[in-house]
């Protein structure tokens, strides 16, 4: 019996993979040159693997640089612009999404608006208003401009409005509050949405570098992307230390990623076809 085979699948699967060996191709590389000797890592033609894996990189990673307290640093920092967004969008889309109140739907519109401004118009300004504060130098600027972000409150008022109202009114018939209904009611229905929310805000925080770098003075403060350009600059000849460097920055960001992928898939989905 002759097996009819569906070149069309075949296809499919084969872009799908060349197309993963690409994307997994450059940490593959980045993982093997920041465990590379010397000898092996400037060898032509290059090898795929490994003789004499060595750990040395990562040891001057964290003795010649403050890789840890960087690393403390960039997470307090993303951790507090994260569960601020979470907390702070959620009840601003829940206000835009649910209630009625004059000015709604024009304080809506300048908030959509907000967005399509680029974010370097804001660098002059916002260091201006930290500066009066005192606040250079100091965490205080980089989580207070992130508290809440235009796009978290979108995402989240977008999703809302798909919550039924006859909910929140029976909520109101048992003796719920507004702050009890977007406690008890909202938060559990938007958990996908949050879980999006998490992800683009926690990649977005520890992966910034121009504000960081206006407002950190201190070698103490830097945050890992800071890190990682003196890195660049003063051990730019050790390519192995400085593979050591991304690849330690990156494994915070695919830890988050796939702790909330499933979340993070179901969101953006569902918040897709939203109406």
């Amino acid at each position: 019996m002759r097996v009819k085979v569906n070149w069309r699948l075949v296809a499919v699967v084969s872009v799908l993979i060349l197309g993963a060996l690409a994307m997994i191709l450059p940490y593959y590389w980045m993982v093997l040159s920041s465990i590379k000797p010397p000898e092996e890592l400037y060898t032509y033609p290059p090898r795929f693997v490994v003789l004499h894996p060595t750990l040395k990189p990562y040891q001057e990673l964290f003795t010649l640089l403050p890789m840890a307290r960087s690393l403390l640093n960039s997470l307090g920092v993303a951790a507090a612009v994260t569960l601020s967004n979470m907390l702070f969008c959620s009840m601003a889309g829940y206000a835009f999404a649910k209630l009625r109140f004059p000015g709604r739907d024009t304080m809506f519109l300048a908030l959509i608006s907000s967005m399509m401004i680029p974010w370097q118009v804001f660098l002059i300004p916002g260091f201006v208003i930290v500066k009066h504060l005192g606040w250079l130098n100091t965490f205080w600027a980089l989580i207070v401009p992130n508290l809440a972000m235009p796009f978290g409150i979108f995402l989240c008022r977008q999703y809302i409005m798909s919550i039924p109202d006859g909910l929140l009114e029976a909520a109101r018939i048992d003796g719920y509050h507004e702050l009890g209904i977007y406690w008890h009611v909202i938060l559990p229905l938007v958990t996908p949405a949050l879980a999006t929310l998490a992800i683009f805000t926690f990649l977005s925080q520890w992966n910034s570098f121009v504000w960081p770098l206006i407002i950190i003075q201190s070698s103490e403060m830097r945050t890992v992307p800071l890190l990682l350009a003196v890195l660049n600059g003063q051990f730019g000849a050790n390519f192995a230390m400085i593979m050591a460097g991304a690849l330690v920055v990156t494994l915070p960001m695919l830890i988050v990623f796939l702790a909330f992928q499933r979340q993070f898939i179901q969101g953006v989905f569902l918040t897709s076809i939203r109406e």
